[in-house]
């Protein structure tokens, strides 16, 4: 929680200005292509111009996006503090402009419980009723002192997720980043209500948060979906090839050993799931939107000097999960327009 006291609300702040956010937002979605990926969810800061940026950058690059407006009310800066009230209508206004247009969707985005009031908390479960074809954003359970001060916030809850419950958040449209440290009654209830966890190795590494154990939350008989997610506010990389190998390391530090398949599926036709586009991308189909990233499995000496001793489809990519990253990528489509193109970028 001092990373974001120290740098994240300090460059939070900047993004008040259209320019500045526009100019980023120009930046940021580049390094989603260049990283080999088409399609993204992410937060905002917590102004509307911050949104209007990114969603204007989105839309001239024909881009499937889910985004929103980060609300925030409490325990953080106050330069980026909305209340219920401006937060609310504010994110009302984005989603009316923004929602549905071209490929573009809205999120309703409380940061995460402890930045929000009860007040701000209650809007957002109000918005999500009213506008039900919404995703819902935010975090849970990312650290052991992150969930220590959600019990002093909220005595009167059972738990971190029962947060979220009373207010109407928890429902097959939200997804949770994190979700390391969860009780089994928390992960009974995630299930039943069909939310999302958004398992995210490298901040969790980086900041020491804790070991996401996949293979608990996906239990037979509870199962919990599971997405796969960078988090380039804390994370280390926006190569998703990157990612894949730390979800790797890190589900083998906790028993579980994944296949390269399985996680390149949650990659791809999983995460297209979990934002709901699996109509419209996630697979190379008829009727899909061609988004499309050519790998190059032999980008580096040490990554062609391992695909020789490939013998399989499953040993091609897990070289690529381990050794690769943005050098992999050869090119990239959106909706068929080649997006970036390594030899010339």
């Amino acid at each position: 929680l001092d990373w974001l006291t120290r740098f994240t609300f300090p460059e939070e702040a900047r993004y008040s200005d259209f320019d500045y956010a526009k100019a980023n937002a120009k930046i940021f979605l580049q390094s989603l292509f260049a990283n080999g990926t088409t399609a993204a969810m992410a937060f905002c800061s917590v102004h509307k111009a911050c949104a209007d940026a990114l969603f204007g950058e989105a839309q001239s690059r024909g881009m499937a996006l889910v985004t929103g407006k980060t609300m925030m009310d409490r325990n953080a800066l106050p330069t980026v503090h909305d209340d219920a009230t401006t937060g609310g209508k504010d994110s009302e206004a984005l989603y009316q402009a923004w929602h549905g247009k071209g490929r573009l969707r809205y999120a309703i985005s409380p940061r995460f419980a402890i930045t929000s009031t009860e007040a701000q908390l209650k809007v957002s479960g109000e918005l999500l009723k009213s506008y039900p074809d919404a995703l819902m954003q935010t975090h849970l359970s990312e650290s052991p002192g992150e969930i220590a001060w959600i019990k002093t916030l909220f005595p009167n809850d059972r738990d971190y997720t029962a947060v979220y419950e009373r207010f109407g958040l928890v429902n097959d449209h939200g997804i949770f980043a994190h979700g390391i440290h969860l009780s089994e009654s928390e992960c009974q209830r995630l299930h039943e209500a069909g939310a999302t966890i958004a398992h995210c190795p490298t901040s969790n590494n980086f900041l020491g948060s804790g070991l996401m154990p996949m293979k608990q939350l996906g239990k037979k008989e509870r199962p919990i979906p599971v997405a796969l997610a960078t988090d380039v506010g804390g994370g280390t990389t926006y190569s998703m090839l990157a990612t894949l190998g730390e979800a790797y390391k890190v589900q083998m530090l906790t028993g579980y050993k994944p296949t390269a398949l399985e996680l390149f599926h949650m990659a791809t036709r999983g995460n297209a799931e979990r934002l709901r586009l699996d109509h419209e991308i996630g697979a190379l189909e008829t009727g899909k939107f061609a988004d499309i990233v050519v790998l190059d499995q032999r980008a580096t000496p040490v990554l062609a000097a391992r695909q020789e001793l490939s013998q399989s489809l499953e040993d091609m990519l897990f070289a690529l999960m381990i050794l690769g990253d943005d050098r992999a990528i050869r090119a990239t489509y959106v909706a068929g327009e080649k997006v970036h193109d390594r030899l010339s970028a």
